[in-house]
Parts: C-alpha cells; sequence; structure tokens
C-alpha cells in the first residue's frame, strides 16, 4: 500500500463520532455494485428495445450508475433509472422471483447476482480506512457505517469489520424506518441520532457526489470527501470541507503514522514488574477469543484444561474476574473455576465466591421486554438453518455464521423489525452476531470498575490488569488508562487504547503463569 503523508488532522476535542458510509469508502463494493447494474439493466433493456421495436441503449456505468444508482437504495435506484429512459413498470411484491419485470423483481436479480459476486470474488478493503477507524476507535471516538445496500451485514461479515462499529443503518434500516435517500441527509441523521451524538460533533466520510451533499445539508460540522479518481474539485463544489485522495491523508489530532508499534506483553514483562512493585494485582479477563479460540458457534467455546489451571493457579494468589457478554450461567459452566469473580452480560449479572452476588439492578427492568423480544425472534427465525437465538439473562444474540449467505439480509429484516418495535432494547453487533441488548449506559470498563468497588479493590495501591481481544474491550482499555495496563490479543496488529499486547490464548496463558510470581495475596 503507498503511504502518504496526513494532510488534514481531526482534533478529537472537537468530535465526538464519525460516521462512514461503505461502498468506496471502507470496501471497495462499488465496483461490484456498477458491474451488476450494468449486467441486469442490460438483459433488461435488451428485452425491452425487441418488444416494443426501439433501438437498445446500454446502461451506462459512468453516466447512469452515478447518476441515478450510485449511493441510492436499491428500489429507489431501479425507478430513478427507468424514469431517465421513459420506462414505467409495475411496482410488484417483495418476494417477486428475479428477473420478473416489476420494480421489485429487478432489484431482486440484482441482488442475487451481487451476492453471487461476493461468494465468488470477495470483497476488497480499503486499508487506510480500516487503520483511520482502529485510530478513532483508540481516541475514545464512536463510529457508525452507513450504506444505501441491504447487503451491508453481509460484506461487512465477509471481511471481518462488522464489530468495528457502534451503529450501522442501511438499506433494511431506509425500508423499515422510511429513510429517504441521498442526497436528503436522513441516514447520516439517523446513524448520529443512535450513536446519541449531536450533528455538529460528527464527522461524515464519503465518496458520492450525493453522500457529500447528504452531510452539508445533515449540517455535519466536517465533510471528508475521498477524490479517488480525481474527481476532487467536485467532491468540494458539492459541499466536501476537505477532499483527499486517500484516508491515509487523515489522521487523529497527530500523525500516528510514525507511532511505535504495541509491545508484547510478554516481550515488555520487566517493565511491568517494575510497574507492579509495591501494588496488589488483580486481573480481569475477557472469556472467548482470549481464554478460548474464535470458534464458529458459541458452545464449541471450551477452555483447555492448561489454561483452567493456569487462571485457577493465578486466582490463588491474587483476585482474578471475567467479565464476559455471555450469559453469568453460561460463562460459569464453561470456566468451572469456583476461586474467581465473574461478571455476565457485560458486567449487569455479578457473582462470585463467598456468596457474592451483586446484579446490576438497572437490568432488572428490561427483562419482560427481552422476553417479548426473544419470543418474536424465535417465532419468525427458527425455521432458518444454522441459526441460533441465543437469550442470555440481559440480551438477545443471533448468531447467524452457518446461515447461507443469501438469508442475511432477511434476518437483518426481522432484528430491525423487532428493535424497532422493542425502543427499550438497542442493536449491537459482534462478529457474526446481532445483539439486542438493554439501551443504557453501560459496557465492559464500566464493569470493571464496578467489580473493582465491589471487591473493595479501588484504591491506589491496587494495579488492575485487563486482558481482551474484541473491540468492546477497548471500553475496559480506556477506563484502565493511568490507573491499570491493559493488554489486547490479536492476530494482527491495529489501533487499540491497551499498552501492551498478546497473540493467542496460548501467549495469554503463559503471561498469567508469569504474573503469579509479582502476586501477593491481598490482606
Amino acid at each position: 500500500m503507498v503511504q502518504r503523508k496526513a494532510t488534514y488532522t481531526i482534533p478529537v476535542n472537537s468530535f465526538e463520532a464519525v460516521i462512514f458510509d461503505l461502498d468506496g469508502v471502507i470496501t471497495d463494493t462499488a465496483s461490484v455494485h456498477a458491474a451488476v447494474w450494468k449486467r441486469m439493466f442490460d438483459a433488461f433493456l435488451s428485452r425491452y428495445a425487441a418488444r416494443h421495436d426501439v433501438p437498445f441503449q446500454p446502461f451506462e456505468i459512468e453516466t447512469d450508475y452515478r447518476l441515478y444508482v450510485d449511493g441510492i437504495p436499491r428500489l429507489d435506484g431501479l425507478r430513478n433509472f427507468l424514469r431517465s429512459r421513459g420506462i414505467e413498470l409495475p411496482e410488484g411484491l417483495p418476494d417477486d422471483p428475479p428477473g420478473a419485470e416489476t420494480i421489485h423483481g429487478l432489484g431482486n436479480r440484482k441482488n442475487k447476482d451481487f451476492i453471487k459476486q461476493i461468494q465468488v470474488r470477495g470483497v476488497e478493503v480499503y486499508g487506510s480506512a480500516v487503520e483511520l477507524i482502529r485510530s478513532i476507535k483508540k481516541h475514545g471516538l464512536k463510529t457508525a457505517v452507513i450504506s444505501s445496500s441491504k447487503s451491508c451485514a453481509l460484506i461487512l461479515d465477509s471481511v471481518n469489520l462488522a464489530d468495528l462499529f457502534d451503529a450501522r443503518v442501511d438499506g433494511v434500516d431506509s425500508e423499515i424506518l422510511g429513510i429517504p435517500g441521498k442526497p436528503a441527509p436522513d441516514i447520516f441523521l439517523e446513524a448520529a441520532r443512535q450513536l446519541k451524538v449531536k450533528p455538529e460533533r460528527v464527522v461524515v466520510v464519503e465518496v458520492a457526489v450525493s453522500g457529500v451533499q447528504a452531510g452539508r445539508a445533515g449540517k455535519f460540522s466536517l465533510v471528508v470527501g475521498i477524490a479517488r479518481t480525481g474527481e476532487r474539485e467536485l467532491l468540494l463544489a458539492s459541499g466536501a470541507h476537505v477532499a483527499v485522495s486517500d484516508l491515509s491523508e487523515i489522521c487523529i489530532s497527530d500523525n500516528l503514522e510514525n507511532a511505535p508499534s504495541l509491545p508484547s506483553a510478554l516481550d515488555g514483562f520487566e517493565a511491568i514488574s517494575r510497574q507492579a512493585e509495591g501494588k496488589r494485582i488483580t486481573v480481569f479477563l475477557d472469556y472467548d477469543g482470549t481464554l478460548t479460540p474464535i470458534v464458529e458457534t458459541p458452545d464449541r467455546a471450551v477452555m483447555h484444561d492448561d489454561m483452567r489451571q493456569a487462571v485457577m493457579e493465578l486466582s490463588r494468589h491474587c483476585p482474578v474476574g471475567i467479565i464476559s457478554g455471555r450469559d453469568l450461567q453460561d460463562v460459569r459452566d464453561k470456566v468451572r473455576i469456583d476461586s474467581i469473580v465473574y461478571a455476565g452480560s457485560h458486567g449487569f449479572d455479578i457473582a462470585g465466591p463467598r456468596a457474592l452476588q451483586v446484579e446490576n439492578t438497572v437490568g432488572e427492568k428490561f427483562l419482560p421486554v427481552l422476553d417479548g423480544a426473544e419470543k418474536e425472534l424465535s417465532r419468525r427465525l427458527g425455521s432458518i438453518s444454522g441459526l441460533l437465538v441465543e437469550r442470555k439473562k440481559f440480551a438477545i444474540a443471533i448468531h447467524y455464521r452457518l446461515v447461507k449467505l443469501e438469508y442475511v439480509e432477511g434476518i437483518k429484516r426481522v432484528v430491525d423489525e423487532v428493535a424497532a418495535g422493542h425502543p427499550e432494547l438497542r442493536k449491537a453487533y459482534g462478529k457474526k452476531i446481532f445483539e439486542l441488548q438493554p439501551h443504557t449506559d453501560w459496557h465492559k470498563g464500566k464493569a470493571l470498575f464496578a467489580l473493582l468497588r465491589t471487591l473493595n479493590l479501588d484504591g491506589g495501591d491496587v494495579l488492575p490488569f485487563y486482558i481482551g481481544d474484541d473491540v468492546t474491550d477497548e471500553d475496559g482499555f480506556r477506563e484502565l488508562k493511568g490507573r491499570g495496563i491493559g493488554i489486547v490479543v490479536w492476530d494482527h496488529p491495529y489501533e487499540t487504547a491497551a499498552a501492551y499486547s498478546l497473540k493467542n490464548p496460548d501467549e495469554v496463558r503463559e503471561f498469567l503463569l508469569h504474573l503469579i510470581p509479582l502476586c501477593r495475596s491481598p490482606s
């Protein structure tokens, strides 16, 4: 990848969130969309020309796609283009067969072909965009992704980026919520609403002229246009405050290009030992991806005996806790160690040794709502092969890792409709997971300090460690800054609020064993 010098700095104190378009900004799916649109329209136009004895005029990507389809919801794009040719078609029904000469039929044909292309060709990701997103999250800003495509979830899953965003608004949401397409600003405003941030505290990153116009219409404080093919002046004339050739030209607060790489917690153990001198150590861990490898279904995430022995031995020398998105009883059954503290459902439910049991009562009022949402999801999704609706006490996880790709859009539609019907809940995203959680201000970082207070370990003589592998763990790392040590478990480097890194659960086990001699039992 060509490295460019940063030409614009986003001052972190001036903003709270950044909203990215997906197609053409994060992924190069715009070219796939354009090719699929052309194939579908040309086949239809050829048949139409033969029936009506008129010249065949093909769909042109450089003009027709950019003017009528790019960045616009699927069915609206269809209507726009057909109207430009003076063609009227019946609307049809959402379940019209692909290729039926209705608006819905042609839309379904385009979608079926697009999914096939994703399966065959894969999706190209702009690495500079991913690096910028990780840097944004490291600095504590929220992130959202928007897309006019109904295949947004499928695309993000295919490139393992689903968990990078705090909110997501796509073509499915637009249809359910009645969000008009760009250049109307509504899709960006809905993302800002979900992030609970005012537009004047938000950056919008776009590649399409209609998206730049939408950003300005929504009165967002900073609109960044990406001019990869030389349309810089057009983007600026359309309302972009800044236009760059690539997102490597944007940085957060400082140019992080020359920042040192994150040290290994094993290689840097001598420095950690010095920091721990005279301190009481306490260790908190995520479960999935930290104590166990990431696996296809949650029931397969089983902790190996040697990891269990390491955690058990460490717990004899210092307080140890596990903070997991799993239900409390589920994570306790998986770990099976009586001497440690457990925080299930991201800390809503806490239990541990000596009959310690502290529930975050904020979550109790959501139980009836969760019960109703669970029943509706099970009823509407229960027949889909490979799908798992997992009820946790304070959340509902919809696992679709083993579901055929063509069903993902429909699954998201159902989840969105159920969420819209239960405003007390909010959508969250993970690795091929949708989750409905209580709509309240709570995360793993707050759970960590709630545990420290519960255990009377919030004094200045305590050095807390937090080890995790997921974006949700970044809240814990941020909360620990200047107070403890955050360690990220990753298979490749990215921007993080952690101070050290480990490669995999095997290195986590090795690090825990290293910690034992440093620990001293609390008095």
